[in-house]
């Protein structure tokens, strides 16, 4: 008789199923460290916005939206799109500004970011209310 090696169909499935609960348990710990991750960098992205706001309205007097900070070679070109998850825009008028850090999707980030003149970036729980809720998110501290 001929002697046998490798693995039994039982042993692979063994090993099949260890690795399946392995990824159950890791999963959903990876999802929530990009989340985290997309959330930092969307605050740190923010106060770039704010720097460059600064920098635009001592050249001009008034704040910009995001073309006219692109144009000023003060942000690049990624702003106009999503980046690290989060979809960001700037409602500018004279003196005022309200710049804005929204998830792409659910799964992006659980937190909006915005941030006026002053520089304090605001978070809101509800994504779609970030600027609009009296701005009654708290500053990042």
């Amino acid at each position: 008789m001929k002697d046998r090696r490798g693995f039994s169909l039982l042993e692979l499935l063994i090993v099949v199923a260890i690795i399946l609960i392995i990824a159950t348990i890791a999963i959903p710990s990876l999802l929530r460290s990009k989340q985290a991750a997309n959330e930092s960098a969307a605050v740190a992205t923010m106060k770039t916005i704010n720097t460059a706001q600064i920098t635009y309205s001592s050249t001009g007097g008034t704040y910009g939206t995001i073309a006219d900070l692109v144009a000023a070679r003060l942000l690049d070109e990624s702003f106009t799109r999503t980046k690290a998850g989060y979809v960001y825009t700037i409602s500018a008028s004279g003196y005022d500004y309200t710049a804005e850090a929204t998830p792409a999707s659910p799964n992006s980030g659980r937190y909006a970011y915005y941030s006026n003149p002053d520089g304090v970036i605001r978070y809101s729980m509800n994504a779609s209310l970030a600027p609009s809720a009296a701005q009654a998110g708290r500053g990042i501290q």
